[in-house]
């Protein structure tokens, strides 16, 4: 059973993945999306998403805690889709993942992300060319929603998907129009993965133990991808695995007084105090001291008065 870790755009960077996967025994991380329009990306660009990527030659592009890291893509174009995926696994990327949830109108107006689950043909077409432009023996997943408007071609786009080599699928158990409002449709995801052959990953609403495994059981699948679950408990792969209990108050104030040292410094220190209280957000539903910790803090706008109140 692999529990691994969602992809969430400005949320999950380098840095939080570098926390939780110290914590949470994850056993693979998928970065932030990254644009792919009509041409070959620099190093710089795929570096700034994925700094595990420098010293990728000696880690191996892994957190330090050793746990794989993927580089997501999301594009519409076959052809500079496949270069900028031979580009990163040429930077020693794990693997490749490719973006077809996204649910973002900005990213569906210029034809990526979830938008071509309404075209399986060229959903086909990128994956095809992507897994040519690789090395034989590399990894290469797709991430996709139940739909756009609807389900209709659910099991179509997972078809399209083995069809055009893709070695796993994750699979979100909502359409786009659906967002992330409950429920998530797990079912479904037993729908398509009885229609094909290769691995399917369940992702959606698994916010807690219990709801794993309800999530194994309806969906049939063994491995699972977390996202504002591993916010929610920031051990909460290990909880999955039976491994561990959900994470004490202290040891979570801990990681969030590393998360502000993280934050603080460098470009992002403009988006910390937003974060950290959207974190708090959720932490609150199963932490009472995170509830204290948040009115204590919601009207602070320095970063220095939130590290104080830490």
């Amino acid at each position: 059973m692999r529990v691994v870790l969602a992809p969430m755009e400005g949320v999950l960077d380098y840095r939080m993945r570098d926390l939780l996967t110290q914590v949470g025994s994850y056993d693979l991380c998928v970065t932030e999306f990254i644009r792919v329009v009509d041409q070959v990306l620099p190093d710089r660009v795929f570096h700034r998403y994925c700094p595990e990527l420098i010293d990728a030659d000696v880690y191996g592009s892994c957190t330090k805690a050793g746990t794989p890291v993927r580089v997501q893509l999301l594009g519409q174009y076959p052809e500079y889709m496949a270069e900028n995926a031979a580009k990163v696994i040429e930077l020693g990327s794990s693997g490749i993942d490719l973006n077809f949830g996204c649910p973002s109108k900005t990213v569906n107006k210029s034809r990526g992300g979830s938008i071509l689950l309404k075209d399986p043909e060229n959903l086909y077409q990128i994956i095809k060319a992507v897994k040519e432009a690789v090395p034989s023996d590399t990894i290469v997943s797709a991430k996709i929603r139940l739909g756009y408007e609807d389900k209709t071609l659910a099991i179509e786009n997972g078809q399209a998907v083995e069809a055009a080599g893709a070695n796993e699928l994750t699979i979100h158990a909502r359409t786009k129009l659906e967002g992330y409002k409950p429920p998530a449709h797990w079912h479904w995801i037993a729908k398509v993965k009885n229609a094909i052959n290769i691995p399917v990953i369940a992702n959606g609403e698994i916010w807690n133990l219990e709801d794993a495994i309800k999530c194994r059981e309806i969906s049939g699948c063994t491995d699972l991808m977390v996202g504002r679950g591993a916010l929610t408990i920031p051990n909460l792969g290990q909880v999955i695995k039976q491994e561990s209990d959900n994470m004490p108050w202290l040891e979570v104030r801990a990681i969030l007084s590393a998360y502000t040292e993280f934050e603080t410094h460098g470009d992002k220190s403009k988006y910390y105090c937003n974060r950290i209280k959207q974190w708090l957000k959720y932490l609150k539903s199963h932490y009472k001291e995170a509830d204290v910790l948040f009115d204590e803090i919601r009207r602070l706008k320095t970063a220095e008065g939130i590290r104080a109140a830490l």
